[in-house]
């Protein structure tokens, strides 16, 4: 098999490679925005790597997510893998996509964090440990619809016994709340946050958070503006402040997804970081979040990915979540010479969560009469 590095002119073949298998298709914007991806641009690393079938097309791909860190003055980079796909015409080609993927050059550590059962085997033959140890294989969810919940078990159910029926049930546990702007009554201290200007309250946190000491993916004003730019949001991220007088102390980036056509929305935690010695701030944004999600129509808030930092840190919450996995679905391969893990306390920012969620489909909204039971926004207060 030769394996090549992905041009912008293959991103039509992996659209069809992930219509193939089922998985969320980006527009060719998306794509592009992707391609663009400024941290990958900076240390010219590719943005993934296909072997071409027999007709000359992409039939198998891996992506390479790259994401800027920082570890006191210092600038790193680390790559997440994501969207391993692999046709009946390059069997195999993943084992190889991967060798390309955990070898390549110019950063600190490969990665990645949403591995299923299947594939979990493949990543420990090529280098990637199962990290970190002590929550690898942890996913946390806090329900906030369970009849919504018990319904995409149902279908789920009923999908395995006749897979025939999937196509014909189409969008389902939709709801009036979904796409609406919603009126929130959020905590005291925590209030929305959508200033991300250099010179900015935000700017100001991250400043302090780098300061810290720990290795940190880049959440700067410039990389959340690039994040939110993204064409294939359908609904912007709920973007949350933690603020003691002026200053920021924590934060939380959360996004509204429908993980299939057969699962209820989801409120995906995507970041949640607060500064050390911050005590009040992580449970304040969860307990924010949680009533966020029945505003917003979700079913459950997830975190699917957690540190033992975070766990630490999640203080209540992490009494009264929900487990999910229960296998290995983060593994790392760390460079020679990298910092020490240690250092390194990552959540979903991490990790390819932000841009290979499915996204609310709001045409659908529209368009399907058989939605889950609605709410209205009316009596909500807006913080």
């Amino acid at each position: 098999m030769v394996i090549r590095e992905l041009t912008e002119t293959d991103y039509p073949a992996i659209q069809a490679l992930h219509q193939g298998v089922g998985w969320p298709q980006r527009s060719l914007a998306g794509w592009r925005w992707l391609h663009a991806n400024p941290a990958r641009r900076a240390i010219g690393a590719p943005a993934g790597w296909v072997v071409d079938g027999p007709d000359g097309a992409p039939a198998a791909h891996i992506g390479n997510l790259v994401q800027g860190y920082r570890l006191g003055d210092d600038t790193l980079h680390g790559a997440t893998g994501f969207s391993v796909i692999a046709s009946p015409a390059a069997r195999g080609a993943s084992r190889s996509l991967l060798k390309a993927f955990a070898a390549q050059g110019g950063v600190f550590a490969t990665w990645v964090f949403n591995a299923n059962p299947r594939s979990q085997p493949l990543y420990a033959r090529h280098g990637l440990t199962a990290w970190p140890a002590a929550t690898q294989a942890l996913k946390l969810n806090w329900p906030v619809d369970r009849m919504a919940l018990a319904a995409g078990r149902m279908l789920r159910g009923l999908i395995r016994i006749a897979p025939g029926l999937a196509a014909g049930l189409g969008e389902q546990l939709l709801n009036d709340r979904l796409g609406a702007a919603p009126r929130l009554d959020l905590p005291s201290g925590v209030a929305v946050l959508s200033d991300f200007r250099d010179q900015s309250r935000y700017a100001d946190f991250w400043d302090a958070l780098k300061g810290e000491g720990r290795l940190l993916a880049d959440r700067g004003p410039a990389a959340i503006r690039w994040r939110l730019s993204d064409p294939d949001l359908t609904t912007p991220p709920l973007i949350l402040a933690f603020n003691r007088g002026r200053d920021i102390t924590g934060y939380a980036m959360a996004m509204m997804a429908k993980n299939n056509t057969l699962e209820a929305p989801v409120l995906e935690i995507l970041d949640l970081e607060a500064l050390a010695g911050e005590t009040n701030a992580i449970p304040a944004l969860m307990d924010a979040l949680i009533g966020a999600a029945r505003v917003m129509g979700a079913a459950k808030v997830r975190i699917q990915m957690v540190s033992p930092r975070v766990l630490d840190r999640l203080g209540r919450h992490a009494a009264t979540a929900r487990h999910e996995g229960g296998w290995g679905h983060c593994h790392v391969r760390f460079a020679p010479g990298a910092p020490s893990p240690d250092l390194w306390s990552p959540t979903p920012y991490d990790g390819d969560f932000g841009i290979c969620l499915r996204p609310i489909p709001i045409p659908a909204l529209t368009r399907n009469p058989f939605r889950a039971r609605g709410g209205s926004l009316s009596t909500a207060s807006r913080a």
